[in-house]
Formats: structure tokens, C-alpha cells, sequence
């Protein structure tokens, strides 16, 4: 999988990269994704991801995480044939430093477990996995904490 990194607040080191990059493939693997899958994460500052918020789900105010998924069919979307052919192209995760640095120390945990949490949230909604009612966050939540226990992230 081609997974292109951005860290526009130049303060992760790089190690955290690798890390990502290896958690991601895991859960790709587990969830059945093709290998040749492109994404994009995106980390910025609360500014950054406050703008986004705003602009695109009319929340003035920063978030941790926020996903925009390429493969959400619309009714009526017509298919293209030799689609298969193409990459499939997930979308993009972007994620707020500031946010995950907060939200670390009040959890408890390292900003390294954090921000995999954080990445691992944001590539599930790009799948088509959401929160939005009681069932369906059980089963997001449960399933990103299969995904982050079996490759070895805990709480």
C-alpha cells in the first residue's frame, strides 16, 4: 500500500512514520484491502484541522481526526469499466498534533499510542466503518482495538 505522509507541523520524528506505515499494512491485511491502495495522512495543528472542521462539517472548533474517503458510492454513480485496473485511492486522514498531544496526557498513554489510535480511526472510516449510532460505534471501536492489541499497542 502507498501511503504518503505529511507532518506540516515538522515535529514527529521519523521513526513514528515507519511505525504508521507498518500498523497501517497490517490493518490493510486485515481488513482486506487491495495492495495497491493509496491514502494520505496528514498531520497538522489545531488551526489547521479547526478549518476543516469548519469548512467541511460545520463544526467551528478543532477535532483529533478527520477522514475524507474516496470510495463512498453516491446513489446513482455510475461505473467505470476498467476500474479495477486503477489503484484504489482511500482518501485522506488528517490528524492534529495539538489534539493527540492533549489527548495522550489525559489518557495517560504515549503520543506514539495516540496517534496510532488516531490513524487507525481515521483508516477505518475511510473503509466505511462510522460512529454515528450505538451499534455501529461498538463495532468501529472494537474493531480498531483488535487492530492496535494484535499488532501489539496497548493501552
Amino acid at each position: 500500500m502507498y501511503i504518503d505522509f505529511h507532518d506540516e507541523t515538522n515535529s514527529l520524528p521519523t521513526e513514528y512514520f515507519d511505525l504508521l506505515q507498518r500498523l497501517l499494512e497490517f490493518a490493510r491485511k486485515k481488513e482486506g484491502v487491495s495492495q495497491e491502495a493509496e491514502m494520505s495522512v496528514n498531520f497538522v495543528d489545531d488551526k489547521e484541522i479547526q478549518e476543516l472542521n469548519r469548512n467541511y462539517r460545520q463544526k467551528d472548533e478543532p477535532t483529533d481526526v478527520i477522514s475524507f474517503a474516496m470510495q463512498e458510492k453516491v446513489d446513482g454513480e455510475l461505473h467505470i469499466y476498467g476500474e479495477e485496473d486503477i489503484p484504489t485511492i482511500l482518501g485522506d486522514i488528517v490528524i492534529s498534533i495539538d489534539r493527540a498531544k492533549e489527548q495522550a496526557e489525559e489518557y495517560g498513554h504515549t503520543l506514539e499510542r495516540e496517534i496510532s489510535f488516531l490513524t487507525i480511526h481515521g483508516f477505518l472510516h475511510l473503509l466505511g466503518y462510522d460512529h454515528l449510532t450505538e451499534e455501529e460505534e461498538k463495532e468501529m471501536f472494537a474493531r480498531q482495538n483488535e487492530i492496535l492489541s494484535e499488532f501489539g499497542i496497548e493501552r
